[in-house]
């Protein structure tokens, strides 16, 4: 065989093996609060009215990996209740949110917060085991516990400056910290590119006090040293979208 046909079928030793195929989600938190003009309506009007709204979203729960309804009545003064979507399709987003508008109880709502984001796999986990990573595909799985506390955070510019080294020994730490609350469970999200913030973080716990217990400790640690904002923080309650709307 001659060199030249050699080198024609040879592997390219240049040529990185491919890699396994990453499965990202898109989630959004969507908050609403409801106008001054919707409690103008009658008891029974606004009944007829949330139905509606539950018979619209009914398909979605089904269509969307996640669709969770939680309420910020009591917690918040500016937000009722959130939606929270989970889905491979961006589109989907956009379609829930067109069809709830056109209800009459859409029109009755405002949307004080959103926030968008994509799944990705951490680059600081590889020492860490977690239940919910499959390989590399990260998929988001909620627990159904009571509370979910969210909000959207932004890092410092200095951080990404700082050495992979430096960084994981900062991020080491802030995960064993968290491992010291097992009751409570971490879904980070990225928004680079996407929305205003870079990672949006939600906690899920049937223990508010470990929450704040856990959040009281991370500040202490060197990464947390490195957090421009971390607001607005949201203390949700679940419950069913009919409980939800009720509520309202």
């Amino acid at each position: 065989m001659s060199p030249s046909s050699t080198l024609q079928t040879a592997p390219d030793a240049s040529v990185a093996a491919p890699q396994p195929a990453t499965s990202r989600q898109y989630v959004r938190y969507l908050f609403y609060k409801a106008r001054p003009s919707w409690y103008a309506l009658s008891i029974a009007e606004r009944g007829e009215a949330s139905a509606e709204l539950e018979a619209v979203l009914e398909p979605y729960a089904k269509r969307l990996s996640v669709l969770r309804a939680y309420s910020t009545l009591g917690t918040r003064g500016d937000a009722d209740f959130l939606l929270w979507m989970v889905s491979d399709r961006l589109e989907d987003f956009q379609e829930l949110q067109m069809d709830l508008r056109r209800t009459r109880l859409g029109s009755h709502l405002e949307t004080p917060y959103s926030y968008l984001a994509m799944t990705k796999r951490s680059q600081y986990i590889d020492r860490h085991v977690h239940a919910d990573q499959e390989g590399r595909r990260t998929r988001i799985k909620p627990t159904g516990r009571k509370y979910l506390f969210v909000y959207p955070m932004i890092k410092k510019r200095p951080w990404y400056r700082l050495s992979q080294e430096d960084r994981q020994l900062a991020m080491d730490e802030h995960i064993r910290i968290g491992h010291e609350f097992p009751r409570v469970k971490i879904n980070t999200t990225y928004s680079f590119g996407l929305d205003d913030q870079e990672f949006v973080v939600a906690f899920e716990s049937d223990y508010p006090t470990d929450f704040l217990d856990l959040v009281e400790r991370l500040r202490g640690g060197e990464a947390s040293a490195y957090t421009e904002r971390e607001t607005p923080i949201f203390s949700c309650v679940a419950g069913s979208i009919a409980e939800i709307l009720e509520s309202i």
